[in-house]
């Protein structure tokens, strides 16, 4: 697979990493430990080397998971975690107190079995630490070996700044794709302006723009998108009709629409790196397939032309979560 360069520091990963939340959390019960294993590990003999988890996801389990499952192969690859949840809880809220943010960071090391973290997140901007603190503790864990790369998730613009004159971050991990294109407003050009990658998580509209979601599909209860606006019943309607454009792209180039919406997002810049996320080896090989699609210039601005006309119906969050991005 090719490989894309995050930041100006260096960082080379696969052109698509593998988001590793949904094994574990988030979107109903988690799958079982071998099968999620097996899919890690699958991932990385099609050529996935960049691999992003999270204290919160669990909390812990979804860390120790993915250190098993790399063990043999550790050393071949690039694995982001994330600190900034009191306990590793997200209902308990934000904790990037500087003595939190090293206990955590030592923990995760165990559990992922290595040496350093590659790249080290911030969950999410927690308005009680002043962001140059929380920069500051990340520049010393960098000059003891714990880290090698840092960077922020959902974070707003001011912060960006602020935290990359501290320690220059190397990419900013936020949602992002046809289905929620509001970076593109301020964050996508401070990126590129200070030379931070974009790691966008959801890229498929949270299975949304895989076209196997319907008005009639029933989520388990622990699913969040029951929480979520945009996965009402009415809006999931409503909505249908962006993935009725992208199976129309895709139909003509003998591709799925997850491919199409992979092989957008890689060719807005060279400097994105999608994670989407699956419990399904068929899914992960086809999502993989997108790295192969070749989205022409006429072929973006047709997608461009048909997708301003679309209005996306509800929120991306509830009004809780939404209260935690963009600080």
């Amino acid at each position: 697979m090719e490989k894309r360069i995050l930041g100006n520091q260096g960082l080379e990963v696969s052109a698509l990493g593998l988001g590793c939340m949904g094994l574990s959390f988030g979107y109903g019960p988690a799958l079982d430990k071998q099968e999620a294993i097996a899919l890690i590990r699958s991932a990385f003999e099609q050529g996935i080397t960049f691999f992003d988890t999270a204290e919160a996801y669990g909390p812990a389990l979804n860390e120790e998971l993915l250190g098993e499952a790399i063990a043999p192969f550790s050393h071949q690859v690039q694995i982001a975690t994330k600190f900034g949840f009191k306990e590793g809880k997200t209902a308990l809220g934000m904790d990037s107190r500087p003595e939190n943010i090293r206990a955590v960071a030592e923990a995760s090391l165990i559990r992922l079995r290595r040496d350093s973290i590659d790249l080290y997140y911030q969950h999410r901007v927690d308005p009680s630490i002043p962001i140059e603190d929380v920069a500051g503790t990340i520049q010393d864990l960098i000059q003891e070996g714990k880290i090698k790369y840092w960077g922020l998730s959902e974070a707003g613009a001011q912060t960006i700044r602020r935290a990359h004159a501290v320690q220059p971050l190397t990419a900013l991990q936020s949602e992002y794709s046809l289905w929620w294109r509001e970076p593109e407003q301020q964050i996508i050009p401070l990126l590129e302006e200070l030379g931070i990658g974009f790691v966008p998580f959801s890229p498929l509209g949270k299975g949304f723009l895989t076209g196997a979601i319907t008005e009639d599909t029933k989520f388990d209860k622990t699913d969040f998108r029951n929480v979520v606006p945009r996965f009402t019943e009415e809006n999931r309607k409503e909505n249908q009709a962006l993935v009725t454009l992208l199976t129309s792209i895709a139909n003509e180039k003998n591709a799925s629409p997850a491919q199409i919406a992979l092989a957008w997002l890689l060719s807005q810049r060279p400097w994105i790196v999608p994670i989407p996320g699956t419990t399904k080896i068929s899914r992960l090989r086809e999502n993989i397939g997108a790295t192969e699609v070749v989205l022409s210039k006429d072929d973006l601005s047709k997608i461009e032309q048909i997708a301003s006309q679309i209005a996306i119906q509800g929120d991306r969050y509830p009004k809780d979560l939404q209260a935690r991005v963009g600080k």
